[in-house]
């Protein structure tokens, strides 16, 4: 069963709009989250995060939603005798007692990092390697000039070496340089200068993210996210440290065709850990050989979730 087949099962019984919470509530008491195709610690999160996408971005879904803090889903196509006006604003006594039952999970920011080398490895094809930003000269410089992490995606393991070589001697080679920031928690109350952080070190590469496990998820935090994310190209990924498969890209970042040869060099004269980077690149494609043991360590599920404790 696949969370939004979940939360429809639930739906279907009720006859009024239910927060994440709630349904995750009555369906659980039902036995369905035992039919879950999910081990994440916090399926509650997950389930509110599927349902708000699916009713924004799929106009053709049967979720619709309600309300501004928490958010509410309903189904579009079933009959309710309910006023829905009373779901406008407003939390219930219900969702404050469930919400005071849901674990807390403790984790440092460096914590995400392997949690980011192993999505961007899955999902991107991307190598990537941390920054850190100890090893900076930060006399020379501005703050925010550092990414967190760094990677690159290689056309070797998709090109014939008669084209790669063709490719390098021309001086195009494909390969495509992603930014990424790291954060522990998106809300609103920092979301610009966060934002604006990841616009100031992520805009020289081809692609650019700020990256969190924990993001708001009220309506107004989102849309604004969602404007900032369209307006700077920066795109925004959600990493789930309970079940690193289920993290997403929630809004794309627009790919830039240029690199910013200028913030590169500063960064390469800043840092020896992104200069070893850039090394390193280069080494792999004269050889049209990736050394995956040069960049941050792939670790799969059972390694990660030695990673947070609770």
């Amino acid at each position: 069963m696949k969370f939004h087949e979940l939360a429809e099962e639930i739906l279907k019984q009720v006859d009024k709009p239910l927060t994440a919470n709630e349904i995750w509530h009555l369906a659980k008491k039902q036995g369905l989250d035992k039919k879950l195709n999910s081990t994440g610690k916090t399926p509650w999160a997950t389930l509110g995060a599927r349902l708000y996408v699916i009713s924004r971005d799929n106009p053709n879904s049967g979720f619709k939603t309600i309300g501004k803090s928490p958010k509410r889903f309903y189904l579009k196509g079933k009959k309710y005798t309910i006023d829905f006006k009373e779901y406008e604003e407003g939390k219930t006594e219900e969702e404050t007692n469930i919400s005071t039952n849901l674990q807390t999970i403790n984790y440092l920011e460096k914590d995400l990092h392997p949690f980011l080398a192993h999505f961007a490895f899955y999902s991107q094809n991307c190598y990537c390697k941390t920054i850190n930003h100890s090893k900076s000269n930060k006399k020379s410089f501005g703050e925010w000039v550092h990414p967190d992490m760094v990677g690159c995606v290689f056309p070797i393991d998709d090109w014939d070496n008669e084209v790669l070589e063709l490719s390098s001697a021309v001086g195009n080679t494909s390969v495509k340089f992603i930014s990424y920031e790291l954060k522990k928690e998106l809300n609103l109350s920092t979301l610009r200068e966060k934002f604006f952080q990841t616009v100031s070190n992520s805009t020289w590469a081809n692609e650019s993210y700020i990256v969190a496990a924990d993001i708001n998820k009220n309506e107004d935090f989102l849309s604004e996210l969602a404007r900032l994310s369209s307006s700077f190209g920066i795109g925004v990924i959600e990493l789930d440290i309970n079940d690193p498969n289920s993290s997403s890209i929630l809004f794309p970042a627009k790919t830039r065709e240029y690199l910013d040869w200028e913030t590169i060099n500063k960064l390469t004269v800043m840092n020896t850990d992104f200069k070893q980077f850039i090394k390193r690149v280069r080494t792999d494609l004269k050889s049209n050989e990736i050394r995956k043991e040069k960049y941050d360590k792939i670790l799969e599920e059972e390694e990660l979730e030695k990673i947070i404790k609770n």
